[in-house]
């Protein structure tokens, strides 16, 4: 068994100004703790940028950039998407293929887009997942708050068996990896 961790759209324009997520800095904070754990046991940590042709995510842009307070290291890997699923037209499932993978730590944020099509994906690929509870975020919404949001993808992604793998939400500190 080999984990990877993704870190799912950490981006400047949705950790400050008018799209800021639900405890953005903690989250990093806690992600960060993650890619430490995950690179200390051999586990790959792959970091998912998402890009537009227009607008908020222009490849290059400040807000396109990942978080400053997040934290890469020269053999972290980094791929760009421009869909919610980051397997979607992405060399991401041939990078972990590449590496061994058998399984995923997931964290990040725009939990109810980018986050959850990234993990039913991954599940359909037949990766088991481990969604870290406490580690994805999104910003609060008309009709629900970030906290609300957070708190629906775990419960409704831990109860999604229909792939035939387990997709599990644990909180950062109890989220091991193997490499």
């Amino acid at each position: 068994m080999k984990s990877a961790l993704l870190v799912i759209d950490v981006q400047r324009g949705l950790c400050e100004g008018v799209q800021v997520s639900f405890e953005s800095r903690d989250v990093i904070a806690r992600i960060n703790r993650l890619s430490a754990r995950a690179r200390a046991a051999g586990a790959p940590v792959v970091f998912v940028q998402h890009e537009t042709r227009s607008g908020l995510f222009v490849h290059g842009s400040d807000t396109w950039r990942l978080a400053q307070d997040l934290h890469t290291e020269a053999g972290d890997v980094f791929v760009r998407k421009m869909a919610s699923d980051a397997f979607h037209h992405t060399a991401l499932s041939q990078i972990l293929q590449d590496r061994g993978v058998s399984d995923l730590v997931i964290c990040g944020m725009h939990s109810e887009y980018c986050v959850d099509s990234t993990t039913r994906r991954a599940a359909a690929l037949g990766y088991p997942v481990v969604l870290a509870a406490d580690a994805h975020t999104t910003e609060d919404k008309a009709h629900l708050s970030g906290e609300a949001i957070r708190r629906h993808e775990n419960e409704t992604l831990s109860n999604v068996t229909s792939y035939g793998v387990a997709i599990r939400a644990i909180e950062t500190e109890a989220v091991r990896f193997s490499g």
